[in-house]
């Protein structure tokens, strides 16, 4: 009897841990959004482009919005200073990699 409780228990760990590892979250890849330059209309704010260029409605050109994110949780991102959701830290601005910053 003793050794069907200790099965037990072993086999209900064994899942337990299972279970655990399918619910972390992977981490967070460098090429995030929160890292990829992004370009608006000031007239027309729904205008959105990954790159520079003139508006499609009033070909004024686009201007690079500064994006914010949590030091904590990047996954957490703005395009306005504010707090985290999760953890209620201070969103600090997201400088671009090098390698989509503008010419």
């Amino acid at each position: 009897m003793k050794n069907l409780i200790v099965l037990i228990i072993a086999v209900a760990a064994y899942f337990s841990t299972f279970a655990q590892k399918d619910q972390t979250k992977e981490p967070v890849n460098k090429t995030d959004s929160a890292q990829q330059v992004m370009y608006t209309c000031s007239m027309h704010p729904e205008i959105v482009s990954n790159k520079p260029g003139a508006c499609s409605k009033c070909e004024i050109a686009l201007k690079q919005v500064k994006t914010y994110a949590c030091s904590m949780h990047p996954e957490i991102t703005s395009n306005k200073k504010g707090k985290c959701s999760k953890c209620g830290m201070d969103l600090t601005e997201v400088k671009p990699s090098p390698q989509t910053k503008k010419s």
